[in-house]
């Protein structure tokens, strides 16, 4: 049975670990060429190697970076189809505390490097006349507020916006635009939170679903905006978090305050 990708070839940043790991795992399952790119080359060869897929190091905040990914990659196969914009860092700090370090680097990579992902891959689309699909990964704290997120809540809310402009802006040349927004995720990024037993029953108690979610499901609807299945979809933030942003009060002033201390800062 023919993959829902097949003869689509996709990148996907940040793509060594985690989110990224899985939504490059589900493509090449469907089809794709997939190739991983990653601020840590090693990490994504060896990704890269468990999928059959191939790998590069690329530093998302580096517009001669991301060019040359992009470059290779239609050297390789003729053709771009699907950018899927997830690396990302988290930074968590009280607010008065936040540096101008934190501030600027997870700016950078959070924003800087998805917008770079998205220029240098909606030129390509656009010379290519076929259209395109881009992913941005977003967050559900780009939507609610959090004293210990300043900068990372500040770059996901950023990525919301900037999908808005850049699907406005490529949607006559056939090229879609969505951002996924993550709620509390199985991955490194959260590992301090779920190995915290109190942080971790405060997230499935304000879960509707009552559980984490795992790479798997942030990786099913990565593959629904990369299908033709979602042809009509585009500028859209499709938040995928069983149910957290229904949350209000039921545990909230706890998951306020300490959301962030468990989440450890990575490329």
């Amino acid at each position: 049975m023919e993959g829902r990708l097949e003869g689509r070839v996709a990148i996907v940043t940040g793509g060594a670990r985690g989110i990224g790991f899985g939504i490059a795992q589900r493509f090449v399952e469907q089809g794709a060429a997939v190739t991983i790119a990653d601020v840590d080359g090693d990490a994504a060869a060896g990704a890269a190697a468990k999928i059959g897929a191939a790998h590069a190091a690329v530093d998302v905040t580096q517009r001669s970076s991301v060019e040359a990914l992009v470059d290779t990659v239609v050297q390789v196969h003729g053709h771009l189809d699907v950018m899927v914009a997830n690396a990302g860092i988290a930074g968590g700090a009280p607010f008065l505390e936040l540096t101008d370090e934190l501030w600027d680097r997870v700016i950078a990579v959070n924003l800087r490097g998805v917008f770079l992902c998205n220029q240098v891959a909606g030129r390509q689309f656009v010379a290519q006349g076929a259209g395109g699909s881009i992913i941005n990964l977003a967050s559900i704290l780009a939507v609610r507020a959090n004293p210990t997120t300043a900068a990372y809540s500040a770059s996901k809310a950023a990525v919301v916006s900037l999908t808005h402009s850049a699907a406005a802006a490529l949607g006559e040349f056939g090229v879609r635009v969505n951002a996924i927004g993550p709620g509390y995720i199985e991955s490194q990024m959260t590992a301090g939170i779920r190995d915290d037993a109190g942080l971790a029953r405060s997230v499935r108690d304000a879960t509707v679903l009552g559980r984490f979610g795992v790479p798997d499901d942030i990786a099913d609807t990565a593959l629904f905006l990369a299908s033709d299945e979602s042809s009509y979809v585009t500028g859209q933030l499709l938040c995928v978090d069983g149910g957290w942003l229904l949350h209000r009060n039921r545990a909230g002033a706890q998951m306020q305050r300490a959301t962030v201390e468990g989440l450890t800062s990575r490329d």
